[in-house]
């Protein structure tokens, strides 16, 4: 299938899938693109993905970047899905260790530049890992941020160059929530600490009340996104 095949393809599956359940999604995308992953950050939307992917097919990839500046709760939700799910995730590691970052860059560099930081232990990886594939999954939603607010459930990632399926993009966080507790999902206990965005522990706080849910990330800077999706 060429590009303009692709992107055909996709602008009317598009439409189609708007009223579509995100195991409809799923299921399609791996059926016509077998050589697709998951990129799972074990939050709450992710794990609902793994859920799904592996009622539909155990045997898809499902990655994760490892910056080794995780919350210990989210290595410890890694290792119970492990064992609820007899899985194992892609672990994908930046080129340089935290001590080489500090050497060449300075302590804690997320307090100075946080996108650089976020570069060299995220983008990097993750354009590493997704030329391996011709398509990815991701548990966007549309009402997480403004910069989400237009993602349909399946585009072409120009960045990346390949296509995108978001098949909860239209899904609120009750939504969510909802399937969790229906389907008894294991998920970061950090959710129940209001820390409704969980990303890496020096660049992530509690949200207080009647603050917007990605408040918590990157509290004091200007920044909204890691680079990962925009």
């Amino acid at each position: 299938m060429n590009l303009l095949e692709k992107e055909q393809l996709i602008n009317e599956k598009a439409d189609e899938f708007e009223h579509s359940s995100p195991e409809e999604v799923i299921r399609w995308a791996i059926e016509t693109f077998p050589n697709i992953t998951f990129a799972c950050s074990f939050g709450a939307e992710d794990v609902v993905l793994v859920d799904m992917i592996q009622k539909i097919s155990p045997s898809t990839d499902v990655f994760y970047l490892d910056t080794d500046f995780h919350f210990k709760e989210t290595y410890e939700t890694r290792d119970k899905m492990v064992e609820k799910y007899g899985m194992d995730f892609v672990r994908v590691s930046p080129k340089i260790t935290p001590e080489e970052q500090a050497e060449e860059f300075g302590d804690a560099l997320w307090t100075v530049d946080p996108n650089q930081c976020c570069n060299i232990r995220k983008v990097e990886p993750l354009t590493r890992i997704l030329t391996e594939y011709d398509a990815w999954i991701t548990g966007i939603r549309r009402d997480q941020a403004p910069t989400r607010a237009n993602s349909r459930k399946v585009e072409y990632d120009v960045k990346f160059g390949l296509v995108k399926f978001n098949p909860i993009a239209s899904w609120s966080t009750e939504d969510v929530w909802d399937y969790i507790r229906t389907n008894d999902v294991i998920y970061n206990p950090l959710h129940d600490q209001n820390y409704p965005s969980i990303g890496c522990e020096y660049c992530t706080r509690q949200v207080m009340p009647g603050e917007d849910a990605r408040a918590g990330r990157w509290a004091g800077s200007e920044k909204t996104e890691c680079g990962l999706h925009k």
